[in-house]
């Protein structure tokens, strides 16, 4: 009964974030218990504790006595977002890259194919496919930095990540050719073991989502 209740409360978890981070419940808006225990067929107690969660990991407000509201969004709060992503994904690549061996190279290199082939889709006009892309692009950044050898740091940049990835999804649109040149030179330095070279063209990559996000913020 202990495990139910604990996959129960994991999925409601993944659900909930996800429709936060995709905007299905959107920045600033007041969470309704019981709309959402339809939604999310669950019960009361499972989702307190699940907004608790949340709140606690920067995805939810809850105001004393004044319920649970999503996040609020800004431009100075994506801004420092951007700021700890670079402290830490810089250094989880370059201790990724030191580390570096065939099977992480194995991992890069697929996990590059595939966003690679969604970037020419897109490209091409194809965009109904933005979570996938999207999704695409997490996994080359974490296949990048995934033999840091920190489960700690892993586990901070990908809550990071999603953070910064509301942002992105709130305004759908991507920066076309020049993201995917960058991810190939984070791909070619990476397999050259230049740790240098592959952590500034990453902080040149999220800094020029950061401006091109804000730019496009209503």
């Amino acid at each position: 009964m202990q495990r139910t209740r604990q996959t129960i409360g994991a999925t409601t978890y993944h659900k909930i974030k996800h429709d936060i981070v995709f905007g299905i419940l959107p920045p600033g808006s007041k969470i309704k218990l019981d709309d959402l225990k339809a939604r999310y067929k669950t019960s009361l107690s499972t989702l307190r504790e699940t907004l608790h969660r949340l709140a606690s990991e920067g995805f939810v407000d809850a105001p004393e006595q004044r319920g649970f509201f999503v996040k609020p969004v800004s431009g100075a709060d994506l801004q420092e977002i951007a700021d700890l992503r670079v402290l830490l994904e810089c250094h989880a690549l370059r201790q990724s890259i030191l580390n570096g061996d065939t099977e992480w190279e194995g991992r890069v290199v697929a996990a590059h194919h595939k966003l690679h082939l969604m970037e020419q889709r897109l490209a091409d006009g194809h965009d109904s496919q933005k979570e996938t892309w999207k999704r695409y692009d997490w996994e080359f950044h974490q296949a990048l930095i995934s033999n840091c050898e920190s489960a700690n740091l892993l586990s901070l940049h990908a809550t990071l990540f999603e953070k910064y990835l509301r942002y992105q999804m709130l305004v759908l649109t991507n920066r076309g050719e020049v993201a995917a040149d960058e991810h190939r030179a984070m791909l070619d330095r990476a397999l050259t073991r230049d740790a240098d070279g592959a952590s500034e063209i990453l902080k040149t990559h999220i800094y020029g989502g950061l401006e091109h996000t804000i730019n496009a913020m209503p």
